[in-house]
């Protein structure tokens, strides 16, 4: 069938004009969430953002891990950011509750699996993944990230593709775990850097570190001669997030 051929429409396409309605309605609820969360979320810095399996079960050596990270990143005066359901998300808010910095939790309404853990000093719901992401970028310093399925690796690659693109300020982003991850990071070189879909540079924003203490550190380390406060250039790039 040549472009001559190909059969013209009509009458313009119906529209449901209750559901546009209700989808014109939508978007007063995200700039709620928006506005909401970074009012609540504004004093909190520095924050470390921790990611890992909802699934993970509290005998588990990686909650028990997420747990000891939490703990001394909350003595050290960091704020731990969770997405506040079950799993490494409770293990990291239970360290950082029982620490000296705030617990927060960024929780996000499921119809199964996710469920309000009970160590929060700070609770935030969110209808939107999109809005949630959101936070746990903006007002984070540092990206911890352990064991963990696609929720973790959707927020993992969201990390690297938004310091990769300059449209976050650089951070550390630190995976915990080395044989679960080691997969993975093969993966990078062998695939993804042999075909030039990244660069041997882009390995360089990733960190492999498996001891709580040591990450803490290379987190202060990352920001010895900086601040943790965001400079102006770095808060006019976050207004493009």
């Amino acid at each position: 069938m040549s472009l001559q051929d190909k059969p013209k429409l009509t009458a313009p396409l119906s529209v449901d004009k209750p559901w546009s309605a209700k989808e014109s309605w939508r978007l007063f609820g995200i700039m709620a969430e928006f506005v909401e969360g970074t009012e609540r979320l504004d004093t909190i810095q520095p924050a470390v953002s921790i990611f890992g399996s909802a699934r993970t079960h509290p005998n588990n050596p990686h909650y028990k891990l997420a747990e000891q990270i939490a703990k001394q990143l909350s003595d050290a005066g960091f704020a731990v950011i969770s997405g506040g359901g079950p799993g490494i998300m409770e293990a990291a808010n239970k360290g950082a509750y029982y620490g000296k910095s705030p617990s927060i939790g960024l929780n996000i309404q499921l119809p199964h699996e996710q469920h309000r853990n009970a160590f929060q000093d700070i609770s935030q719901t969110f209808r939107h993944f999109f809005a949630r992401k959101y936070m746990f970028v903006k007002f984070a310093t540092a990206y911890v990230v352990l064991p963990g399925g696609f929720g973790t690796l959707d927020e993992l690659m969201e990390a690297l593709t938004l310091v990769q693109t300059e449209k976050t300020r650089k951070m550390p982003i630190i995976l915990v775990y080395s044989e679960f991850w080691l997969g993975l990071l093969d993966w990078f070189r062998h695939t993804l850097i042999a075909e030039g879909f990244i660069s041997t540079d882009d390995m360089n924003l990733i960190q492999v570190i498996d001891k709580p203490e040591q990450v803490v550190n290379a987190i202060f380390q990352y920001y010895e001669t900086s601040g943790f406060e965001p400079s102006a250039a770095e808060r006019e790039i976050q207004l493009n997030l």
